[in-house]
């Protein structure tokens, strides 16, 4: 089957040329590691100046499933959750990544992959049991798991 576009991973596509190229460029040149290599400094001057922000916390991690963990992670207490569509990336694709911090997601059934604000109170207005996880994050991504557009 063909596709014109498939929201399958962001690991699941090629490289750039250009990233291919700076990577052959850069493969013998002897880098600290750890987000102190040249690369990663100029990444976060850049990150740094398009916030305009330049006492801004940059940290790099390998991967978006690494991301959603350490902010997700940061974000909530341990009574808390994160609402997401059925279909969202944090609740299918990331193999329990989030649930291994003690985090549930509380995931709804939409349309088509976009949560509402009705989809939203309603995991609020069924979560009111002191006994109960406190929903305290949504979790929206722009292009959705099906391919739709907030």
């Amino acid at each position: 089957m063909s596709y014109k576009y498939l929201f399958l991973n962001d690991y699941s596509e090629g490289a750039h040329p250009d990233i291919l190229k700076l990577l052959q460029e850069s493969n013998f040149n002897q880098e600290m590691g750890y987000g102190e290599d040249s690369l990663c400094q100029k990444a976060e001057a850049l990150i740094k100046k398009e916030l305009k922000n330049d006492s801004a916390k940059v940290h790099f991690v390998s991967g978006g499933t690494q991301a959603n963990l350490v902010v997700l992670a940061s974000m909530l207490k341990s009574y808390e959750s994160v609402i997401s569509s059925e279909t969202g990336h944090i609740n299918i694709h990331e193999a329990g990544a989030i649930e291994a911090t003690g985090h549930r997601i509380n995931s709804i059934k939409t349309k088509d992959g976009k949560l509402t604000v009705e989809d939203i109170k309603f995991v609020l207005e069924s979560h009111t049991d002191e006994h109960m996880v406190k929903p305290k994050v949504v979790f929206v991504s722009q292009s959705t798991e099906i391919g739709t557009i907030y």
